[in-house]
C-alpha cells in the first residue's frame, strides 16, 4: 500500500521534510515491546519519526526498554502492565509525562491503557491510548462487562478531549481504538457485524471524536483509498491475502490539522519478520 512513500513519506516530502523541518507523528500497536523490539528499532532507524506513540507494550513500566530506545536518540514515557495492555511514547525531543491514567476512567485506570505527556519542542501534547477490545470472552459469550466497560472507557476520553479543546495546548491523540468505523474499514463487514467494534454504540462514540473538533489524518488525507487496512489477524493468513481491519488512527486538535501535509499505513510493516499484527499509521505535519 505504502511501498511507492519513501522515508517519512518519504522522497516525495523529503524536500517539504527539509526545508520546512516537517514533524513525523506515527502510532503503532506493536503488540509486546519485547517480542517487537527489533521491528520497531528498525522501523526507527528507516523512518526515523519525530514521535512513535504506542499500544499493547505487555510489560511492565520499569521493564520498558528505554535503554535501548535512548540509544537511538530516543526519549521515552510508558505505563505498562505485566502480559497485558500497555501504552508508551518515544519522542526524538524530551517530552515530560503529565499523567498516565484518563481521567475517570471505569476503572480508575487499573488497565494501562493510556498516557499523556507535554512536548515542550513541539508545543504539544502527545496522547496514546489503547481502547478496550470490549468482545465477551469465549468462557462467556453472553456477558456485557467487557462491552460496557468499553463504552465507558470512551466515554470518559471523549469528555477529557472536549476538555483539552477548551484549553489553548495543541495536542495529538494517536492510538488502536479497536472501532471499524464503517463497513468499508473491514475485509468482511459481514463477520464483524453486531460485533463490539461496530455496533451503533461504539461507532457513535468514535464518530464524537469528530463532533469535538478533531481531525482524523487517515480520512482528511487519505479518504477513498481502498483496502486501507492497520491491522492484519496472525491466523488464516490474512496478511496475504489482504483480510485487512483500520483500527488505527492520529487525531488532530484545529492547530495540528491545519498543518497536516499527508498520512497513510505503513502496512509493509506488517510483512516482515517477527512482526506485530498492526501497522504503524503515520502523519507529516508542518511545524506549529
Amino acid at each position: 500500500m505504502s511501498e511507492n512513500i519513501p522515508n517519512c513519506l518519504q522522497s516525495s516530502f523529503s524536500f517539504v521534510q527539509k526545508e520546512q523541518k516537517a514533524v513525523c507523528i506515527s502510532t503503532w500497536n506493536v503488540n509486546s515491546i519485547k517480542a517487537r523490539l527489533p521491528v520497531l528499532t528498525s522501523y526507527l532507524q528507516d523512518k526515523t519519526p519525530d514521535v512513535v506513540m504506542l499500544q499493547e507494550i505487555k510489560t511492565e513500566t520499569n521493564e520498558f526498554p528505554t535503554f535501548e530506545l535512548n540509544s537511538l536518540g530516543y526519549h521515552c514515557i510508558a505505563k505498562g502492565q505485566k502480559s497485558y495492555n500497555g501504552v508508551a511514547i518515544v519522542s526524538k525531543e524530551p517530552i515530560e509525562i503529565i499523567r498516565d491514567c484518563l481521567p475517570s476512567a471505569p476503572d480508575n485506570g487499573e488497565q494501562a491503557r493510556f498516557i499523556e505527556a507535554y512536548s515542550p519542542a513541539l508545543k504539544t501534547r502527545l496522547i496514546s491510548v489503547y481502547v478496550p477490545n470490549g468482545e465477551p470472552p469465549a468462557t462467556d459469550p453472553d456477558s456485557i462487562y467487557k462491552l460496557e466497560y468499553k463504552l465507558a472507557w470512551l466515554d470518559a476520553l471523549i469528555t477529557y478531549t472536549e476538555q483539552l479543546m477548551q484549553q489553548d495546548d495543541p495536542f495529538i491523540i494517536g492510538g488502536d481504538f479497536n472501532v471499524i468505523e464503517y463497513d468499508s474499514d473491514v475485509y468482511n463487514p459481514v463477520a464483524f457485524k453486531n460485533t463490539a467494534f461496530t455496533i451503533p454504540a461504539v461507532r457513535q462514540r468514535f464518530r464524537a471524536f469528530y463532533y469535538t473538533g478533531l481531525t482524523n489524518a487517515l480520512r482528511r488525507t487519505a479518504l477513498g483509498t481502498p483496502n486501507l487496512y492497520s491491522y492484519w489477524d496472525y491466523r488464516g493468513g490474512a496478511w496475504e491475502k489482504n483480510n485487512g481491519i483500520l483500527l488505527d488512527h492520529l487525531f488532530l486538535s484545529p492547530v495540528w490539522a491545519d498543518k497536516l501535509i499527508s498520512s497513510n499505513v505503513d502496512s509493509e510493516t506488517r510483512g516482515v519478520q517477527k512482526a506485530s499484527d498492526h501497522a504503524p499509521v503515520r502523519c507529516l505535519l508542518s511545524p506549529i
